[in-house]
């Protein structure tokens, strides 16, 4: 394609259009910031010069004069809170909810922010008192959200059942899941104070609200053998394979100690040989390996470890290797194999942790309510490594 000379005609053209454009812009900035309150500009002022206080007392002004402006007020409010300075945070909204005159919409939300600043700093009697003021209002779902994690905070289960009910009725999501697991908290209180028939009758409402809940049938069978009831506590366990196979290695340490109590240690182990053929994992490997080794001797655990280390190579699975090896090693491979171990397990334990999948927190030991972040069953009942393998497979 040939230049044309008359296309530079066209820049002198859209030079113009451009001058027009900004023209316009400026205008409207101009235009906006005239309708600010010179009260504003003070408050940026004196908030730059490092004056929070004074920038305090300037923003909640604006806020009573124009409450159109109000916005500015609660993100300075939030500012502080993000910040930690929960006392300034505070203060903003203590004085905005001071002002008789501000719209009921406005005041609702100063009254929730003011809750939040609470929460944040840990005061929890006087964010339920802020959040229970909030019914009625655009923000009662927000702050029956806010109770309920406060009720859960104080370990006040009871509270948090008739909370999570409430909002679920309100059509604020499904709770089933939650409130299962608050009423398995009662009842886990119940069997610390050795009242077996009264955790049974919690746990039953667990099933109730969610017939798939693994803590729930895994404390039901606690309560039974609690109770005398071993046969039935077995029982109980082995239903956890059908509600969740993956959850099987929590259970099982309890189902070969039920079955060595009734003299049935080899039914236990064959049971839990079978649950291990089919659902890999490092925790009901762990106590099939015992199983073995106190049926059979190391030969035969030795055997279990190499096979289900083929099937399932990983570290966690190495260091068991190594240790069923150092049972029956001639006595001039063991400093070897020692050092071995010592190198493999300290890996291994790096590796054999549990991970919240919702924050990412993780811990030696399995949680129903993660520690990081408070969510529900949100760790697999995996340990991290074994994740990472299943994941690349």
């Amino acid at each position: 394609m040939e230049f044309e000379v008359w296309w530079l005609l066209g820049i002198p053209f859209f030079f113009a259009l451009g001058w027009v454009a900004a023209r316009v812009d400026i205008r409207h900035v101009i235009s906006e910031s005239r309708s600010l309150p010179r009260s504003y500009y003070k408050g940026l002022n004196v908030l730059l010069d490092e004056q929070p206080d004074k920038a305090i007392d300037i923003f909640v002004e604006i806020a009573r004069l124009d409450p159109e402006t109000a916005e500015l007020h609660f993100a300075l409010g939030k500012l502080f809170r993000r910040r930690g300075d929960i006392e300034r945070a505070v203060r903003v909204h203590q004085n905005l909810l001071a002002r008789p005159d501000l719209p009921a919409e406005i005041a609702a939300l100063a009254r929730f922010e003011l809750g939040q600043d609470y929460l944040k700093a840990g005061l929890l009697d006087r964010a339920e008192e802020t959040f229970h003021l909030l019914g009625g209002t655009p923000y009662a779902a927000q702050a029956s959200r806010a109770l309920l994690e406060i009720y859960q905070r104080e370990k006040e289960w009871r509270r948090a059942i008739d909370a999570a009910l409430a909002l679920q009725a309100s059509g604020a999501g499904a709770y089933q899941k939650e409130i299962a697991q608050f009423h398995c908290e009662l009842a886990q209180d119940e069997l610390v104070h050795a009242h077996p028939d009264v955790a049974l009758a919690t746990l039953e409402e667990a099933l109730g609200h969610d017939r798939n809940n693994v803590r729930a049938t895994i404390l039901t069978g606690d309560a039974l053998l609690s109770k005398g009831d071993t046969e039935g506590a077995l029982r109980t366990w082995r239903r956890v394979e059908q509600q969740s196979a993956a959850h099987v290695g929590l259970v099982a340490q309890r189902l070969i100690d039920g079955y060595r109590s009734v003299g049935r240690t080899r039914e236990g182990v064959n049971l839990l040989k079978s649950y291990l053929a089919d659902v890999p994992s490092i925790d009901l490997l762990e106590v099939v390996f015992k199983g073995v080794l106190e049926l059979d001797g190391p030969d035969a655990a030795n055997q279990l470890v190499g096979d289900e280390l083929r099937r399932s190579p990983t570290l966690l699975g190495l260091d068991k290797l190594i240790e069923a090896r150092l049972m029956y090693a001639p006595p001039e491979r063991l400093p070897e194999l020692s050092l071995v171990k010592s190198l493999v397990g300290g890996y291994a334990q790096k590796l054999a942790r549990y991970r919240c999948s919702h924050c990412g927190f993780q811990a030696k030991q399995f949680y129903w309510q993660c520690p990081g972040c408070s969510h529900w069953e949100s760790y697999a009942p995996r340990r991290t490594e074994e994740l990472s393998v299943m994941s690349q497979g």
